[in-house]
């Protein structure tokens, strides 16, 4: 098999320079380096969810966790008619999670992973590069526990790369591109945690958080 030119430390670079790869599809070779005018990213003091979101975070029966089946989010999210997640853009972020650069969130109904999404961390900057659900709000617990985690672990810029009605209403927004790579460069001058030692939320802290956008010490340790 010949060696792939494209190397982890040169994504790594990309996304510095606020570029990330697409594909056409999932078994196109090519990949294209994207840096749009319009940028979508989640306020992390902005993050809003809806009372019946709320209530399911408190009373789902789902289960979440990190970093448990990275390969299996990656492959789920890729599994869509029109997917720019291709196999060898797979492989490239399989590698960047095994250097600890890209995690993932797991939603869980039982043993079945019914959602989940993943992404890039940088400095105190945050990629999400996708996300999926097979049961309904899915997606949207994920999300949630993610913009949580982010705000304990200190980040500044969770980036959506773009803007849709999905994340909208959970509060995103769309900024210039000029203005992300000023947000950008901040962030990528801070330290940030993707994995805070003793954190292990509630549901109802998340949901807190979420409702409120405040971020509660937790006062359990995983």
């Amino acid at each position: 098999m010949v060696a792939d030119p494209l190397d982890p430390e040169t994504l790594l670079q990309a996304y510095a320079m606020g570029v990330f790869p697409m594909a056409d599809g999932r078994d196109d070779p090519e990949i294209h380096w994207v840096d749009p005018r319009r940028r979508g990213i989640m306020p992390l003091d902005g993050f809003h969810i809806s009372r019946s979101l709320a209530r399911t975070l408190r009373q789902t029966p789902l289960s979440v966790s990190v970093d448990q089946d990275f390969d299996a989010v990656v492959s789920a999210c890729a599994q869509r008619d029109d997917t720019w997640i291709s196999h060898r853009i797979q492989r490239l972020y399989g590698q960047l999670h095994r250097r600890g650069y890209a995690h993932s969130i797991e939603v869980r109904d039982g043993t079945d992973l019914v959602g989940g999404l993943y992404g890039v961390c940088l400095g105190a900057a945050f990629f999400g590069e996708s996300m999926f659900s097979r049961v309904t709000d899915a997606s949207k617990i994920a999300l949630a526990y993610t913009v949580h985690r982010l705000r304990a672990g200190g980040f500044q810029l969770f980036d959506t790369q773009f803007l849709t009605p999905h994340l909208a209403s959970l509060g995103a927004m769309e900024i210039t591109r000029a203005d992300y790579h000023r947000r950008l460069a901040a962030a990528l001058a801070v330290p940030a945690e993707f994995l805070p030692p003793g954190y292990s939320p509630s549901a109802s802290e998340v949901t807190s958080s979420a409702v409120s956008g405040k971020t509660q010490p937790s006062t359990q340790t995983s």
